[in-house]
């Protein structure tokens, strides 16, 4: 857990980051030396925004453990059943992903979007983590 992207999508910014879940879980390929490559992760640690039931049952289905706290806007009345439980000392760690979004927007070629086409960009984009990778490896 040092901060390593696994799966990039870019879009426009006007998107929400709670219909993006699904696709960037798709876009999800971790190849290995022998097997198959790892094309789901085994727990997801989230924002209460991502407090959706489609989120919830992609997860149940695909056997993705959620580590997502309850969002109380989204629920009109309590809701039945078992309790949602959130690993609070996991849930901690996702600054993690917070401290990359701050880093990648440090870079003076990615934040402003000078790229007009969304392939180049997100090329833009890779090379900025392909740097960041190595300064936490190397």
């Amino acid at each position: 857990m040092q901060g390593l992207p696994l799966s990039i999508i870019i879009v426009p910014a006007n998107k929400n980051d709670s219909t993006l879940y699904i696709p960037t879980l798709k876009n999800f390929n971790i190849k290995r030396p022998v097997g198959r490559p790892v094309n789901r992760p085994s727990k997801v640690t989230a924002d209460a925004m991502y407090d959706t039931a489609k989120i919830r049952k992609y997860n149940r289905r695909r056997g993705i453990k959620s580590n997502i706290p309850v969002n109380k806007r989204n629920r009109k009345k309590k809701k039945r059943g078992r309790p949602i439980k959130v690993d609070q000392e996991e849930y901690k760690k996702k600054s993690i992903v917070e401290r990359f979004f701050s880093w990648i927007e440090s870079c003076k070629k990615v934040f402003p979007r000078y790229e007009i086409k969304e392939t180049s960009y997100l090329g833009v984009v890779m090379v900025a983590a392909i740097i960041r990778v190595n300064e936490l490896l190397g």
